[in-house]
């Protein structure tokens, strides 16, 4: 078993992982709290699949699960009320501030069950057990809970840390092909923005990983862990700017989602697109040459993740993105790549922005 420390004093916490860790998840919880009731956040598809294997490892706390609507109606969900129907179930489980939360899922599940957990009673313990790509090298790390509304993502959130990451890359045997191809973006996006090595090694040996072969899953999974975690140690509320590399790609990527309400492309699609346009944003700026364009295009393209939009989708989403909670005075900042491996944030004028997306 793999294990990265997220160091941030009095609530540092750790990330596990290993194969077959699920089944052995009620033993390892004792390490982290004396914990008295349980209720298990998750969404109808992951309970078919993880749910009694869950609920039998942590059978001694008599679990409640909670169970959402299925991925595929996804960020529809990431909403306040949901968040409110979370509360109502926390309340008839008489959940008080020595219970737990267990966030069993995906992005969207860990986002809502994260923020209720931040909220309710004004903070109960709760844990993220990632089962998607995406969840697993990113969203389920770092303490970011939120949800979404009709004007944009995330706008609505707090910063609250897990007491631990449970990560079991089995659970990624069961994932539809496109939602390794979503998670993969996110995966790329690690190595341009950190590790040059991570990014070679995803052009060597993709097939392997896209594979889900465990030495290659273990591999990219332990990477990301590892940036993400240095990253939040040392700007957990992104007050240095630091953490703000970890937005490589979302600024545009969250207008196209909020531009098809969160039902027309998924989130590592619309980062994929996101990166490429910030690159290109690079290059106009004299930043970047066009080779580091070429070499994320291919790989994009070689996991199977759009690399353009249509025209009409990029001016609507241009004008969502002074939207974006990375909009500072009603100036936009981009995080734009110089190489593999090295991002700067910058200011970028709506009219060098403008050449580029219309």
């Amino acid at each position: 078993m793999k294990t990265i420390r997220v160091r941030l004093g009095t609530r540092s916490y750790d990330i596990l992982i290993a194969s077959g860790l699920l089944k052995e998840l009620g033993r390892l919880l004792s390490n982290y709290g004396n914990f008295t009731k349980i209720l298990i956040v998750t969404d109808k598809d992951v309970e078919k699949l993880y749910g009694p294997i869950v609920a039998e490892t942590l059978a001694p706390y008599k679990p409640k699960v909670i169970a959402l609507e299925s991925a595929s109606g996804g960020e529809g969900q990431k909403n306040l009320a949901t968040v409110e129907s979370l509360y109502h179930h926390l309340l008839g489980h008489g959940m008080d501030r020595r219970g737990l939360i267990v966030a069993l899922g995906g992005g969207v599940v860990g986002d809502v069950a994260g923020y209720a957990a931040a909220t309710f009673m004004r903070g109960v313990p709760y844990v993220q057990v990632p089962t998607t790509l995406v969840a697993q090298v990113d969203s389920s790390i770092g303490g970011k809970t939120a949800v979404n509304l009709p004007e944009g993502k995330n706008l609505v959130g707090c910063f609250y840390q897990p007491r631990a990451v449970f990560i079991d890359p089995d659970t990624l045997r069961t994932l539809p092909a496109g939602e390794v191809t979503e998670g993969m973006a996110e995966v790329i996006k690690y190595g341009v923005i950190r590790d040059p090595s991570l990014f070679r090694f995803l052009e060597e040996h993709l097939t392997g990983v896209l594979r889900l072969e465990p030495w290659h899953t273990e591999r990219v999974i332990t990477s990301c862990c590892k940036i993400k975690a240095w990253v939040v140690s040392k700007d957990e509320r992104e007050e240095t700017g630091l953490r703000s590399i970890l937005n490589y790609g979302h600024t545009f990527g969250h207008a196209l989602e909020a531009l098809g309400g969160y039902k027309g492309y998924r989130h590592g699609q619309a980062v994929a697109m996101g990166m490429l346009l910030a690159t290109r944003i690079a290059i106009k700026m004299g930043l970047a040459g066009d080779d580091l364009l070429g070499r994320q295009r291919d790989l994009l393209l070689r996991v199977g993740a759009p690399v353009d939009c249509k025209a009409e989708e990029v001016k609507q989403a241009f004008e969502l993105l002074y939207r974006d909670k990375k909009v500072v005075g009603g100036r936009l900042r981009f995080v734009l790549p110089l190489r593999i491996g090295k991002v700067v944030l910058k200011e970028v004028s709506s009219e060098l922005l403008t050449q580029e997306v219309l």
